[in-house]
């Protein structure tokens, strides 16, 4: 029974894999153990894991261009660290990417054999990190994924995105969404057990893992609506550089992935359909909250 250290883990997809793995898990908060400020070996070495998991991140894209090193001291020096720890001890290692490694300018979705370009320091850090990853030799698995979301809200906001935008519609307020970025929606549960998967088979390299498909943001917020009765909520779409934003996000990063048949793995189901599980997931929420209040 494998005993999984994850740091990070009290994020969107930190807590997703948490409910499905099994055996023992210990997850501190980032007050209990910081990667970039604490002593890795110190920590692996007291808990003394199988598979240590990272979904901690400096993830700001827009503060990150405005604080590039603190975003490589967490999303790329940090990793190394932790990449070396384990390889020293032969712990299976899994860190989380991101679809912004990619420029953005694809005519298709990107595989995982595509030459990475990211435009952003986010992007760029985080490459990195996959980079140094791999110098410690072959035991670890590099997760891209995109568009996180999932049924629980983060240690830090306390809600989701997706959570934020229904109850501006159910309020009946105005929701503005871009309308010309298209990614891959990954539904934090669907993630983590496709993770968990990947642990167990020995999978070791790197794998897109997403939702099947891929849409605008708008879309995926206009089918929200409509799925959860709110189809006449007042939904505008805009373009990304109405924002005056000046973070060069990647337009078009959907995420295909080609790993998962080689090692007997299912792929995810199209993202539309993981907003069903997420919208009963929500129901079934409320109900229970519901049912503690009266």
């Amino acid at each position: 029974m494998n005993r999984t250290l994850i740091l990070g883990g009290h994020g969107q997809l930190g807590i997703a894999i948490r409910e499905v793995l099994g055996g023992e898990v210990f997850s501190p908060s980032r007050a209990e153990f910081d990667i970039v400020r604490d002593d890795a070996e110190s920590q692996v070495d007291s808990v003394k894991p199988d598979v240590v998991i990272n979904c901690a991140a400096f993830h700001n894209v827009d503060v990150c261009e405005r604080e590039s090193e603190s975003a490589f001291a967490a999303n790329a020096v940090a990793v190394d660290r932790l990449a070396r720890t384990c390889a020293r001890r032969e712990i299976t290692f899994v860190t989380v990417s991101t679809d912004y490694v990619f420029a953005g300018n694809a005519h298709r979705a990107y595989r995982e054999s595509d030459l990475p370009e990211p435009r952003t320091a986010y992007g760029t850090s985080k490459l990195a990190g996959e980079y140094l990853t791999r110098r410690h030799g072959p035991r670890h698995i590099i997760v891209r994924t995109s568009g996180v979301f999932g049924t629980r809200g983060t240690s830090s906001k306390g809600y989701t995105l997706i959570d934020k935008v229904l109850a501006q519609a159910e309020r009946g307020d105005v929701t503005r969404m871009v309308d010309d970025m298209t990614f891959s929606p990954s539904f934090a549960p669907h993630v983590a057990r496709a993770m968990s998967e990947l642990i167990e088979r020995h999978a070791f390299g790197t794998h897109h893992v997403t939702n099947a498909g891929s849409c605008t943001w708008y879309e995926f917020v206009r089918t929200a609506f409509t799925k959860a009765g709110l189809e006449h909520a007042p939904l505008e779409p805009i373009a990304y550089a109405s924002l005056g934003n000046p973070t060069q996000r990647p337009l078009f990063s959907p995420l295909e992935n080609t790993t998962f048949a080689e090692v007997g793995i299912a792929p995810l189901p199209p993202w539309d359909s993981a907003l069903d599980d997420y919208l009963a997931a929500r129901r079934a929420r409320a109900a229970q909250l519901t049912s503690v209040d009266g």
